[in-house]
């Protein structure tokens, strides 16, 4: 059943692409460029252009992403959503001419990563996200430079389509700490373990997928961990967490090893709305999220959308997207900023 988006406005597209004298094919080149710097999956033309700009067609979350860099606005400004509470979306006022490209201030681009990382906020009493964000920004400055500094461990979890795995790449492209994601590091053998034990491949939804392969998986992904940190290796960790984040005592567990070994610790919790992540997880396409989208219904009543991580932890808050907006944004800057 096709989903509704009642807050869509697409009649803005259309102003904020007349408003700076673009064509519809000087739109869709301008969209295939971002897309091929920022790794967007779109293969925009005039006609895809105009069936956004009439309404006939919804754009997907890259073309949105891409939507968003050419005309500088967020989402909210650009009539596909409604604004977050305290996100900045004067959409009466948000055509404005198109930037051209330009030389840098100085501070521009920690301005950029500060306003990209501000999305980081404390989950908890007794942790300090503007610390959090000074670290990040603290590597980025420090791997520009040359300088190193003390191993630092960050689990990035949350549920299938929240957007975990962008907001760590965005982390480790500032920080330059490698990025072990449990998928790219496991799938190839669990879908094969999967089926010497008679399941089926893609399968993530059985008993024997949860009891037998999936503590493998997960012990294959801390393991690689430690081998970064035993060598003083700051690592970021991609993964959904969600049985481990619930776990009081793993979490304690965890804490312990890595304050033994001196090593800073950061969980966080990537928070989205579940049509954000319906639509996520159905563009990625993926073998084994089939299972999910046949029963959205079921799996969703199966998610615990109030969870949050046991002890210390931060959120991030995604939801309509918004921090990966944020993201792309400062990715921009950091890029030079010209399209």
């Amino acid at each position: 059943m096709a989903r509704q988006h009642p807050d869509w406005n697409p009649e803005l597209l259309r102003k904020h692409r007349e408003q700076i004298g673009l064509t519809l094919e000087d739109t869709g080149e301008k969209l295939r460029e971002i897309a091929e710097r920022h790794g967007f999956n779109i293969a925009a033309n005039f006609q895809t252009i105009w069936g956004h700009e009439k309404g006939s067609v919804y754009p997907g979350p890259h073309y949105r992403r891409a939507y968003c860099r050419l005309y500088r606005c967020n989402e909210a400004q650009l009539g596909f959503r409604r604004a977050l509470p305290g996100e900045d979306a004067p959409v009466e006022s948000a055509t404005a001419q198109l930037p051209a490209p330009r030389a840098q201030a100085p501070d521009e681009q920690p301005h950029a990563v500060r306003q990209a990382l501000s999305s980081i906020r404390s989950g908890t009493d007794d942790v300090d996200s503007e610390a959090l964000r000074n670290r990040v920004v603290d590597a980025w400055r420090r791997r520009t430079s040359g300088v190193t500094d003390g191993p630092t461990v960050v689990l990035v979890g949350g549920f299938a389509g929240s957007g975990k795995s962008e907001f760590a790449k965005f982390l480790g492209s500032l920080t330059g700490w490698p990025i072990l994601d449990k998928d790219s590091l496991t799938r190839p053998l669990v879908d094969q373990l999967l089926i010497a034990l008679g399941g089926e491949a893609h399968d993530r939804s059985s008993d024997l997928y949860r009891e037998k392969v999936r503590p493998l998986e997960y012990r294959c992904l801390m393991e690689a961990a430690w081998d970064n940190v035993d060598c003083g290796i700051s690592t970021i960790l991609d993964a959904p967490f969600v049985s481990e984040f619930s776990q009081a005592d793993w979490m304690q567990r965890f804490q312990n090893r890595c304050r033994s070994k001196r090593v800073s610790v950061a969980t966080i919790w990537v928070e989205c709305d579940p049509e954000s992540m319906r639509e996520y997880i159905e563009f990625r396409g993926a073998a084994r999220d089939a299972w999910k989208m046949e029963a959205w219904d079921e799996y969703l009543s199966s998610l615990n959308l109030d969870l949050r991580p046991q002890g210390p932890h931060f959120v991030v808050d995604n939801r309509l997207g918004a921090a990966v907006a944020l993201v792309d944004e400062a990715r921009d800057v950091l890029s030079g900023g010209g399209l």
